[in-house]
């Protein structure tokens, strides 16, 4: 690896098919992610490579991930583009629209590959139709292969959801990886000086997280912010986008947020009472739409 490496953190895109109406899409996510992408083009040095940490599209439709091809093949990057899927993707969804795969559609989507000497692992923690996160045994095997190739490489982990921060809180478990999985990841992790760090995204806001020795950043995403004041109720939503740019140093990773114009308007408030209702009918209209 070079002395410095530089990547950059997308997640929580949201991207829609513009011929399909989506109430459920708060701010225009299609011209979020072109200013971003252009913001990414124009940096100087360019960075190695980009991570897409999930939740690539609103509705997991075949169309939406066309149209976010679309957009990513316009923005012509010089450098390559780590996807991963989330809670709103949808495994079939991504393969057929995405990757043009007609086959073992249910398949969890995870991946390893070695860019400018760091080792980028992809792991797939969506669970249909559940918002909170889970890790399938098979990609824990898979794992712990990955984690003996490339000895002394620094790694970098991709997930959409992070691992939850305590794992006995159940009812935190919505916004993370449950409990369970957790644990076992933090034991196949442990001591593991080559993990630089775990990027995630899922709550909509910048947080960096000191989780057993590793970094955990997660990212507010290009559909819109939370407003962490207003956690203790439930989730308010506000116009506002940002993207993270990382180095990775002989001496560690660091993050720099990169903040995008924004009004900071109210666009969707509701709070944790009402959170299962909304689930369901989101995903009872997602699957009408279908």
């Amino acid at each position: 690896m070079q002395d410095h490496v530089t990547f950059v953190h997308l997640t929580d895109l949201h991207v829609g098919d513009p011929k399909v109406e989506d109430r459920h899409l708060y701010t225009d996510t299609r011209e979020n992610l072109r200013a971003i992408l252009a913001a990414v083009k124009a940096l100087q040095p360019a960075p190695a490579f980009v991570v897409a940490s999930g939740d690539l599209t609103n509705r997991g439709d075949v169309g939406s991930y066309r149209e976010l091809k679309r957009i990513l093949v316009e923005a012509d990057l010089a450098m390559p583009v780590v996807l991963a899927i989330g809670n709103h993707d949808t495994r079939e969804g991504f393969y057929r629209g995405m990757l043009g795969r007609t086959e073992d559609l249910a398949a969890p989507y995870y991946h390893s590959q070695v860019i400018a000497g760091v080792q980028v692992i992809t792991l797939d923690t969506s669970a249909p139709k559940e918002v909170g996160g889970s890790i399938e045994p098979e990609q824990f095997a898979w794992l712990e292969e990955q984690l003996a190739a490339h000895l002394g490489m620094p790694k970098l982990i991709v997930a959409h959801h992070a691992p939850i921060l305590d794992e006995d809180n159940v009812g935190g478990e919505w916004e993370a990886i449950n409990g369970a999985d957790t644990a076992e990841l933090r034991e196949l992790l442990a001591g593991r000086r080559d993990v630089v760090g775990i990027l995630s995204g899922h709550m909509h806001y910048d947080r960096v997280s000191h989780w057993h020795g590793i970094p955990v950043v997660t990212g507010m995403g290009q559909h819109a912010a939370m407003d962490v004041l207003w956690l203790h109720e439930g989730l308010r939503m506000v116009e506002g986008t940002s993207f993270a740019i990382g180095t990775i140093r002989p001496s560690g990773l660091s993050i720099a947020f990169a903040p995008m114009p924004s009004s900071r308007r109210e666009v969707m408030k509701v709070r944790f009472a009402d959170m299962p209702a909304l689930t369901k009918k989101f995903y009872a209209a997602n699957e009408a739409a279908e």
